[in-house]
């Protein structure tokens, strides 16, 4: 079978992320023959220039380009896929007419947040109700996002992200961490994330100063880029700033997380974040904001802790709580893990993906059962 992914660019972000493992596992698949469509020459994973893949660049100059469609039609009649497999909403609404056109498969992909409240009123939720009708399936990487964009329930499936192990295999000397991004003697507390409206950087921030305000045992480091970082820097008090260190985009995540002592993430909305999954697979206890996908990825007082949204008294006390017991850090990273192992596995998520294709490919009805976990299966795994 041929599929032909779509996503609009490659940037550092965990729907990328995903769609980078997902190709990485199915290349031992010989029976599944990959191509690529991106609607942006954006490329932070250059791995993808190894992989071998047919790649074509759909720019869109400009943003809202009619051209796009026809372009992306010619594509799919140069390589006939039997599965379009479109990660955002932008190239779900170019890939529609052509679908239908020439008769192809098509599973929308796009749902990797869980945004409350969500509206008419609100474009992610008039864009999906348009794309909704015209896919085979739908995919989403969390319960709570599946819900909250109302997708149809007898075509919506819950694939959960799947962790390559082999990112965590060879990692650099903790020191050779610290001296590179100057990080002084102490507990680390870490944030990774970009500097978008989504992610609650204000509350991390505000958390911090009053631990720092109080104790000087910890620095707190704010990783990623985005239009809102030079916003957050200027909220650090100049006394506080060789203990919160803006890293900007880095390379070397994993080893940067493996020098936590407690990993953060405060968000306002959420899929399944990669963040968090770092986090646990290098045994760091989580303090994340409760709801979207979060609390379907950390179990509250096992693996971590979930906040309320907005609360910094909540994160300031579970930095307390975590920062004075060495014993509670080390407990709830086994427990975290222990959990990532056992269901938010690259394996599982491969396999769920290619009974998806497969089930598409023979024209069978779509059968929710053998494609993800039921409830009480990953409850049983907590």
């Amino acid at each position: 079978m041929k599929v032909l992914m779509l996503i609009d660019s490659l940037v550092k972000g965990g729907r990328e992320r995903r769609l980078i493992e997902l190709l990485k596992g199915f290349a031992k698949y010989d029976d599944i023959e990959l191509a690529l469509v991106l609607f942006s020459k954006k490329v932070e994973y250059q791995e993808i220039h190894d992989m071998g893949l047919p790649i074509y660049y759909l720019e869109r100059k400009p943003k809202k380009d009619p051209r796009v469609f026809w372009r992306f039609f010619k594509i799919c009649q140069k390589e006939q896929p039997d599965i379009v497999h479109s990660w955002g909403t932008m190239p779900s609404i170019y890939a529609i007419p052509t679908v239908k056109l020439l008769g192809i498969k098509f599973i929308n992909a796009s749902i990797a947040d869980a945004p409350e409240n969500l509206s008419w009123r609100d474009s992610r939720w008039l864009r999906s109700k348009l794309i909704f009708p015209f896919c085979d399936a739908v995919v989403g990487n969390s319960k709570a996002g599946l819900s909250a964009y109302e997708a149809p329930k007898h075509k919506s499936f819950c694939f959960y992200n799947g962790f390559d192990f082999r990112r965590v295999e060879t990692l650099e000397d903790e020191q050779s961490v610290r001296e590179q991004y100057q990080i002084p003697d102490g507990m680390i507390t870490g944030m990774v994330g970009a500097f978008f409206d989504r992610k609650d950087y204000e509350t991390y921030l505000k958390a911090a100063i009053r631990y720092l305000d109080q104790r000087k045992d910890m620095t707190f480091l704010a990783i990623g880029d985005g239009p809102n970082l030079e916003r957050f820097k200027a909220m650090v008090p100049t006394h506080h700033r060789d203990r919160i260190l803006f890293t900007g985009m880095v390379h070397n995540v994993e080893s940067l997380v493996n020098t936590f002592d407690i990993g953060v993430l405060a968000t306002y909305t959420e899929g399944i974040s990669n963040s968090i999954m770092e986090y646990m697979v290098l045994g760091k206890p989580v303090i994340a904001s409760d709801g979207g996908g979060t609390k379907e990825l950390v179990i509250n007082n096992d693996t971590g802790y979930l906040i309320p949204q907005r609360d910094t008294d909540s994160l300031f006390e579970s930095l307390n709580i975590l920062s004075k017991s060495e014993e509670l850090r080390v407990k709830f990273g086994a427990n975290g893990q222990h959990r990532i192992h056992s269901v938010f596995t690259l394996d599982r998520m491969k396999k769920d993906y290619y009974r998806l294709y497969q089930q598409l490919m023979n024209n069978e009805a779509l059968d929710k059962q053998k494609n993800t976990a039921s409830l009480s299966e990953v409850t049983n795994l907590q």
